[in-house]
């Protein structure tokens, strides 16, 4: 089985450790996720033996993901959530990417502030994928090297402010509040032999107790291979950056034609469109203060489990 790559603080320091029936400390200093993956695979895969038992009660758990790295996300990438995101439900003709800021970065753990300004608060689970290698140029990643693309699997929340993203078309400034994508507890490594179970993960999201999203990965639309060849036709990956790879359906987000005609119409002033927009997605579940999120991703046959994220919704406090 992968190793389970954890990052945290003792006291002023932060430190990397491998999680299995204790936590191992990995020893060295590693600043980025980038430096431990580069040169620190032989602490890692040492730390059993070599590196001594860190207590789990005097540590704080952080973003295995540091902020060094870029975040790229994949949209509608599942037929069901195409649907509820009011698209057909087909592979569209194109792979839609987008980027979130870094400082999004938070821990598997912590609690989740909601902007005082917004009203529309929701959840994205996604399956988060770390690139192993340097990409600077086209390349044609395959099912046959694309363990040589990605070197571990993470757990995510694409959390996004629909009423930024929807009503201003701002799809980075939505979902870019500092804290909105919890990650984590810890990256799985992938051993040789486990890339097939990328089309083989469960995908489960509650709410207060309640499943709002539940997938099997085998459903998604643009496969990393695919998606990786295009990015690489566009632009520099790097070791450490985070792919998200879509949400499935079961958000709080409900468009139709008819809010996506007010939306669009550039005739109809910015503040009916806020109020129009609010009125048709206020009774959607849409996340409140106190709420708590829990994700799970494993497989089936629990061969890789990437453990359990919870995390409150705060509300911000106003400032005037």
């Amino acid at each position: 089985m992968g190793i389970k790559l954890v990052r945290f603080q003792q006291g002023d320091s932060i430190q990397w450790g491998v999680l299995d029936d204790a936590l191992y400390l990995v020893n060295g200093f590693y600043l980025t996720l980038r430096d431990i993956l580069t040169s620190g695979m032989e602490a890692i895969a040492n730390a059993k033996q070599t590196g001594h038992i860190i207590d789990q009660a005097t540590i704080s758990i952080l973003s295995p993901v540091t902020n060094d790295a870029n975040i790229y996300c994949q949209g509608t990438n599942y037929s069901a959530h195409r649907v509820e995101a009011g698209f057909s439900k087909q592979k569209p003709p194109y792979n839609l990417l987008f980027t979130k800021a870094s400082s999004t970065l938070t821990s598997a753990t912590a609690d989740i502030v909601c902007p005082a300004h917004v009203r529309l608060l929701d959840y994205e689970i996604e399956l988060g994928i770390i690139m192993k290698q340097d990409v600077t140029e086209a390349s044609e990643v395959t099912n046959g090297n694309l363990k040589d693309y990605i070197a571990g699997l993470v757990i995510t929340n694409d959390i996004s402010a629909r009423d930024v993203q929807i009503v201003e078309q701002q799809w980075f400034k939505g979902k870019s509040y500092r804290g909105f994508c919890p990650t984590g507890p810890y990256i799985y490594l992938l051993e040789e032999g486990e890339i097939e179970y990328l089309e083989k993960l469960e995908l489960r999201l509650s709410v207060n107790g309640e499943t709002r999203q539940h997938v099997q990965t085998n459903q998604l639309l643009f496969k990393p291979t695919e998606t990786l060849t295009e990015m690489s036709s566009i632009y520099d990956l790097k070791i450490g950056d985070l792919i998200l790879t879509g949400t499935p359906a079961g958000v709080s987000l409900r468009l139709n034609a008819q809010i996506l005609g007010i939306i669009y119409n550039n005739s109809i002033p910015y503040e009916e469109k806020v109020e129009a927009f609010y009125n048709s997605q206020k009774d959607n579940g849409y996340l409140q203060p106190g709420d708590v999120m829990r994700l799970e991703i494993k497989s089936e046959d629990g061969v890789i489990d990437l453990g359990v994220q919870e995390n409150k919704i705060v509300q911000a406090v106003s400032v005037k």
